[in-house]
């Protein structure tokens, strides 16, 4: 999927912003086109983050594997692989009839310790992903306190207040639109492939309200600065807040292996 779809959904060209256009942003993310490189494990691993995250809902129906092919831009075949492989995992089951298809399985508590793209990630690798995002929305976010004009000012303004209710998907809102006003195809790129591997990884931590009230306060301060023109300080605070949730990261990870490690611990002999 191209940016400018994206952008399209943030609202920054006069959408009105509502829960449907967040529900085609998060699909606009999960189903990006996949790199030529990657192939069925790639797509594994994003619909099973996309999935164990919460990104894609208990009992929500994925497209068909017709449709999944051209979205990921991939063959009928190494979708149908991929698939094959989630449900092995539990992650979907497949229904037939009329009403069929495949559909997302309920989470248990094992599989999400099993699956969790937390775990799943080695740390140094994560810490590199958050160092790259940070560069990606400091970057967007200062050429955007340049470019952007008041009606977009106002804009952002609005989708930072709809992230204060509706938390991970709203968080992915923002930051689109900061890449789409700081009118630079690549960086904005650049952010919608970020998305896919950071959205399903910080879902997470939004579930701590502590987390997603800071994240929120680091946002309206954003707005304040870019409001005033201060463009380095709203690149700093864009960095700070992406740095902060990526050590958030890092001990939720700790946490998670700490509690797979214990459940998979036999019970002492008695």
């Amino acid at each position: 999927m191209a940016f400018s779809d994206a952008q399209t959904m943030t609202g920054s060209h006069g959408m009105q912003h509502d829960a449907q256009a967040t529900a085609m942003l998060t699909k606009a993310i999960v189903y990006a086109p996949i790199g030529q490189a990657s192939r069925a494990e790639q797509i594994i691993e994003r619909l099973s983050n996309a999935i164990v995250s919460g990104l894609l809902q208990d009992e929500e129906q994925l497209p068909n594997e017709a449709e999944l092919s051209r979205l990921l831009g991939v063959s009928p075949m190494t979708v149908r692989e991929a698939l094959n492989t989630l449900r092995v995992r539990g992650l979907i089951d497949t229904r037939r009839g009329r009403h069929g298809g495949s559909f997302v399985s309920r989470r248990s508590l094992q599989t999400l310790l099993s699956h969790h793209p937390l775990r799943l990630l080695a740390s140094d690798y994560l810490a590199d992903l958050g160092e790259y995002h940070l560069a990606v929305a400091g970057h967007s976010a200062k050429l955007a306190t340049q470019r952007a004009t008041p009606a977009e000012l106002a804009r952002f303004a609005t989708l930072v207040e709809d992230f204060a209710q509706a938390r991970a998907q709203a968080d992915m809102r923002c930051l689109l639109a900061l890449a789409g006003q700081a009118q630079s195809a690549r960086l904005a790129n650049q952010m919608l492939e970020v998305q896919a591997e950071w959205a399903p990884l910080v879902a997470l931590l939004y579930d701590r309200p502590d987390t997603h009230a800071e994240s929120v306060r680091t946002y309206r301060s954003v707005c304040s600065a870019m409001a005033s023109g201060d463009d380095r300080l709203v690149r700093e605070l864009m960095q700070h807040g992406i740095a902060t949730l990526t050590d958030g990261l890092l001990a939720c990870k700790l946490q998670l292996d700490a509690a797979a490690s214990s459940s998979s611990t036999p019970p002492p002999a008695s």
